[in-house]
């Protein structure tokens, strides 16, 4: 073979050679970006088509809102050892599981047989009176959570034909902080308090208000929720001027 016919297929060996190497990178890329492409197919909710942004931003405030009422329940459960003992439970974990379990709709057998038709607000008002023998804890939380939950329709999760009453979520959260304030506040007959919350401390000690916190943020979630709905529905929130010492709980049952 002469120069020129080796040097034409040494070009030619070098050409195919190339075309290879470029097919195999292509292939690799097309692999990864099936792969990325099926990773996104298979994380992805088909749910999410059926919610606008209002909706993924209530589910998000309604999530925020249930994890402090457990969080209150465990803290409250804590500071009152005894509460949870009334139960008869095991350890706070099952109690906690038993109190927040979907499937009770926050009617409790531990609240006792005498007291199955109260609810909401009206458990509260039990949990902190001085003559009731059961689970203040308990009521206290079936009664704030089942207030809210019929804040939220009863519902987990929204949807776009889904609709929230914006009173119901004011009102609630005015609720919240009346809750709070006889929470802190009520005792019995000998001055002792019904239920431990908030620790106050002379400095340097730090006071363990975190009881607080987790009413603020539960009302603050609230009050932006119920706001956002008001102007999505051009609707006017009835806001009543009333001190938290001597307010009455607000309706949210009967609204519409």
């Amino acid at each position: 073979m002469s120069v020129q016919g080796v040097l034409m297929l040494g070009a030619a060996l070098m050409l195919l050679t190339g075309c290879l190497q470029t097919l195999d990178a292509g292939r690799a890329a097309g692999s990864s970006m099936t792969d990325s492409v099926s990773n996104s197919v298979s994380t992805f909710d088909p749910k999410q088509i059926a919610k606008s942004d209002v909706d993924r931003v209530a589910d998000l405030h309604r999530r925020e809102i249930f994890t402090s009422i457990r969080v209150l329940a465990e803290k409250l459960y804590r500071r009152n050892p005894r509460e949870w003992r009334k139960g008869g439970h095991a350890s706070i974990e099952v109690a906690l599981d038993r109190l927040l379990d979907p499937r009770t709709g926050w009617r409790l057998p531990e609240i006792g047989d005498k007291y199955v038709d109260k609810k909401g607000t009206d458990l509260v008002l039990l949990a902190l009176r001085e003559d009731y023998p059961g689970d203040r804890v308990a009521a206290f939380i079936a009664g704030v959570g089942g207030m809210l939950n019929l804040a939220f329709e009863e519902k987990t999760e929204f949807f776009m034909f889904d609709e929230l009453n914006p009173q119901k979520l004011h009102n609630s959260a005015r609720n919240l902080e009346i809750a709070a304030w006889k929470l802190a506040g009520s005792r019995d007959s000998a001055g002792q308090l019904l239920l431990l919350t908030n620790e106050m401390a002379l400095p340097p000690q730090a006071s363990n208000l975190s009881f607080e916190r987790e009413f603020g943020k539960m009302i603050g979630n609230l009050d932006l929720l119920s706001q956002l709905m008001a102007d999505k529905g051009h609707r006017t929130i009835a806001r009543m001027a009333q001190s938290v010492g001597s307010a009455i709980f607000l309706p949210v049952a009967g609204l519409r």
